[in-house]
This record gives C-alpha cells, sequence and structure tokens, in this order.
C-alpha cells in the first residue's frame, strides 16, 4: 500500500469542537505519526498540526471529517514522497 507523509494544520475557533477532534484523531492514530497542540489565548484559538504517513484516501478523509465540524479549519499539505520513493 502507497502511503505519503502530510501535515495537516487545524485552527480551532470554538473550544467546544476541541471533543469532536480529538474523537476522530482516535480513529486514526495508526496513521498519526504525531501532533502538537498550541493554544493561542490572546486569540482564543487552538492551533494543532498532525504528521501522517497514510494513503492519500486515508489523509483526504480525516482532513474532509475534520473540516466538516463547525468553526474549526484545515489545510494539509503533502510531501512529495511517497513510500515507492524509499
Amino acid at each position: 500500500m502507497e502511503t505519503r507523509i502530510a501535515i495537516v494544520a487545524i485552527i480551532v475557533e470554538n473550544p467546544t469542537s476541541v471533543e469532536k477532534i480529538n474523537n476522530i484523531l482516535h480513529n486514526y492514530n495508526k496513521f498519526i505519526i504525531g501532533r502538537m497542540g498550541i493554544p493561542y489565548h490572546k486569540k482564543n484559538i487552538s492551533i494543532i498540526s498532525v504528521v501522517m504517513d497514510a494513503p492519500n484516501d486515508v489523509i483526504s478523509a480525516l482532513s474532509g471529517k475534520l473540516g466538516m465540524l463547525p468553526d474549526v479549519n484545515t489545510k494539509t499539505v503533502y510531501s512529495k514522497l511517497s513510500s515507492t520513493n524509499k
């Protein structure tokens, strides 16, 4: 199965969405290499970055599910490397 490295950037504008985000991320934990969350108290938002090694469809599904949540914005950046480039 071909996988890609990607980073999903998440900006959370409403703290009530955090529990839903964590549930979604938990469902994809076998593909997640690491994650970092930064609360930005001055603007009352949270910024989360999630690094994944997964097939394209899995990365897209995660990003899509997160992006459908209210007050949650996502952007995904893919590495040009795939598992066939190793």
